[in-house]
């Protein structure tokens, strides 16, 4: 946090000094101004003409959005919601190299309760399955810092680093990958082509399935409709290379990456790389319906440690729910949330419908997960199933309430029955300007199969919990 803290008060330094000199720059320039000095000259009111139309200006910026200055980019304020891939709009015009900064942050206040009907495991004189005494408070707040570069005309350059974070107290870089969506080279063909595709080459958040646009990431909890992501949270960086092709509505999307979260040349027996694929079709059928159907595969044959279910370095919104007493913030970050252990060996299926009419949207997750380390004679299975409901309404939607039903069911290693858990999640928001969110939600979730030695049998917890979000 300490970096957090660190972060704003550069922040607001950097902000004291420029804002003025910006505000004098521009009385100058109203002063000097040939025009101006001479509307003043004619009509006594054109001063306050102008002064009026410059609020009137301001005004419409700030509730719309801070003005795009990167192109090919997916906004971090409300204006990025149902976005998934970047198009092919380049959303800014190109003025030569360009700089900017980013930065997202987020608390939590929690009232979540947690039972067990687990049989006392005692290990060295301490009951492994006594749940942590829980109850109202205030998470630690999380923060993303984002750097990002225009280079040339369609491509960019970004960094995102998490500043604050569940798992790591101390900064952390997420991501850092080159976008082009226009050729650098002044060759025909490679511009021709470039107007159907993209490529992304980096370290990054890998492209499989489409619910990973609308998770929350650490201090940017804009996208998500809710406080908590899934109960499998297919989410994780890795280092690799995208191309996609973009037309009429059609994606396709081909990836090679190394299959693990950090680089490593080491035991090159023992790795192998990781094929994504996505494809699908995302039209605007009517103005006011929206129709979005895709596809993915995730394949990693041999990983020295996979993380498509465990990369998360963030950490779960619903702290130490159904953690035992010994629990340490460090290691038990995932709380509420289940990772198969397919540490060595994944294939991985999801398939998402995405259907939005005026202020209505659907969502909906099938995914099918297969695989096992390597010290298991047979891969297991997962499946999981979601589907939110959303209602966007007053004004430009700022205002939105929701459903979520989410059920995840599959085999771990060393339990015999097939174990899993169901949750609900009922939330709200209200965008109090596009930069700004507050939320709540009401999380009921479930625990079966777990034998009478596992501290998640008959677990439950539920409760609400309230979010703020800023984010630009």
């Amino acid at each position: 946090m300490t970096h957090t803290i660190r972060f704003a008060t550069a922040l607001t330094a950097l902000l004291a000094f420029v804002a003025p000199a910006a505000a004098r720059q521009t009385d100058d320039k109203i002063a000097r101004s040939p025009e101006s000095a001479a509307a003043a000259a004619s009509d006594p009111k054109a001063n306050d003409k102008e002064k009026e139309a410059e609020a009137a200006a301001a005004e419409a910026s700030w509730k719309k959005g801070r003005p795009m200055t990167i192109q090919y980019l997916r906004p971090q304020d409300k204006r990025g919601i149902n976005v998934f891939e970047t198009t092919k709009e380049p959303g800014a015009e190109f003025k030569g190299f360009k700089l900017d900064f980013g930065a997202a942050f987020t608390s939590q206040m929690q009232n979540l309760s947690h039972r067990t009907t687990a049989l006392p495991n005692v290990v060295n004189g301490i009951d492994a399955n006594k749940l942590q005494s829980i109850g109202f408070g205030f998470n630690n707040s999380t923060a993303n810092a984002v750097l990002h570069a225009q280079l040339a005309p369609g491509v960019r350059v970004q960094l995102t680093s998490y500043l604050s974070a569940r798992h790591h107290n101390e900064t952390w870089v997420k991501d850092g990958y080159i976008q082009i969506d226009q050729s650098p080279i002044d060759l025909a063909p490679l511009k021709m082509l470039f107007e159907i595709a993209t490529v992304r080459i980096g370290h990054m958040e890998i492209n499989y399935g489409d619910a990973h646009f609308r998770r929350s990431d650490n201090g940017n909890a804009v996208y998500n409709p809710f406080v908590g992501n899934y109960i499998l949270d297919a989410f994780t960086t890795e280092i690799g290379g995208e191309v996609y092709l973009k037309a009429n509505g059609f994606i396709a999307m081909g990836a090679l990456t190394a299959g693990e979260l950090r680089g490593t040349v080491l035991t090159p027996e023992q790795r192998g790389p990781s094929v994504i694929g996505k494809i699908g079709v995302d039209r605007q059928v009517k103005p006011d319906l929206r129709v979005r159907v895709t596809g993915s595969l995730y394949n990693a044959n041999r990983g020295l440690s996979n993380t498509l279910y465990g990369g998360d370095r963030a950490g779960s919104r619903y702290y130490w729910v159904m953690e035992n007493t010994a629990a340490t913030e460090s290691a038990n970050y995932t709380s509420g949330g289940i990772n198969p252990g397919f540490k060595n060996e994944v294939t991985a299926f999801q398939m998402n419908p995405f259907v939005k009419y005026r202020g209505l949207e659907v969502f909906g997750v099938l995914e099918r997960a297969n695989g096992k380390s390597s010290a298991e004679v047979e891969e297991r299975v997962w499946r999981q199933y979601a589907v939110d409901a959303v209602y966007r309404f007053l004004g430009e939607e700022n205002v939105f309430v929701g459903v979520r039903y989410n059920k995840a069911k599959g085999e771990l290693t060393g339990i015999t029955d097939r174990v899993g858990a169901n949750r609900w999640q009922l939330g709200a928001g209200w965008f109090v300007t596009p930069n700004i969110l507050a939320k709540a939600e009401y999380v009921n979730q479930k625990y079966f199969g777990y034998p009478a030695l596992n501290i998640r049998n008959g677990g439950k917890f539920n409760g609400v919990m309230f979010e703020g979000v800023v984010a630009f």
